[in-house]
């Protein structure tokens, strides 16, 4: 029995769709949850982020990311989470975890690996 995938995603998103239709050739289970309908709360962002670098899940691309300066001046970890839980638009999608295992965005490499 494979373990199940969280894919946490917007269907909207290309590259969320990218990744999905990539897991799901590989035969995979997903578990899938649309951020922006049912978004992550403060608590499960900071279960999923753990120790991790939280600027890693901060979505470049996105409006708010480049109006705040937030490359130049990140901000906090508690800041980061209060805005992400708020604009799940702010998170880089997709988020595919496996376990302790997190894949953030279109890494085929990295899926290639979780999806085994």
């Amino acid at each position: 029995m494979k373990a199940r995938i969280k894919f946490l995603q917007k269907p909207s998103c290309t590259t969320c769709r990218k990744a999905k239709a990539f897991l799901e050739k590989r035969k995979v289970e997903l578990e899938s949850r649309d951020l922006g309908k049912d978004r992550l709360s403060v608590a499960e962002l900071d279960a999923l982020i753990g120790e991790r670098d939280y600027r890693k899940f901060l979505n470049t691309r996105n409006e708010l990311y480049r109006s705040r300066k937030m490359g130049q001046s990140p901000p906090s970890r508690d800041e980061a989470l209060q805005l992400m839980a708020g604009e799940p638009n702010l998170i880089r999608r997709p988020v595919v975890v496996r376990g302790s295992e997190i894949v953030l965005g279109y890494d085929e490499e990295a899926l290639k690996r979780i999806a085994k």
